[in-house]
């Protein structure tokens, strides 16, 4: 199994126009999709970051869902304009799940 954090950074002033379509129009759309979210919102110390947090099974699964989620008729003709134009940029970091195999010691 895998996590993808993506961490949006918007356009000053509009997370609540963000979040407003993202929960009202994007959520119900990845969860038709299947799309196995584990966090998402605006973040406690920036009311102009978003955060959104999903599952899948490796990374060819996500190339995939995200391929054919991202081109579809649902996404193009729906949220996908009022959601990028909230965006300023975005960054994805996608790991791996498992057991830590050493322990990590902080720096004293």
């Amino acid at each position: 199994m895998i996590t993808e954090l993506r961490v949006y950074k918007l356009k000053k002033g509009r997370g609540a126009e963000f979040l407003k379509v993202f929960t009202e129009q994007s959520l119900p759309m990845l969860k038709r999709w299947n799309v196995k979210l584990v966090s998402y919102g605006i973040s406690l110390i920036d009311e102009d970051s978003f955060h959104l947090i999903r599952n899948y099974k490796s990374i060819e699964e996500r190339k995939e869902s995200q391929d054919a989620f991202y081109s579809s008729e649902e996404w193009i003709n729906g949220p996908e304009k009022q959601i990028m134009d909230c965006i300023e940029t975005y960054n994805t970091s996608v790991i791996e799940n498992g057991i830590l195999k050493e322990q990590i010691t902080p720096n004293r």
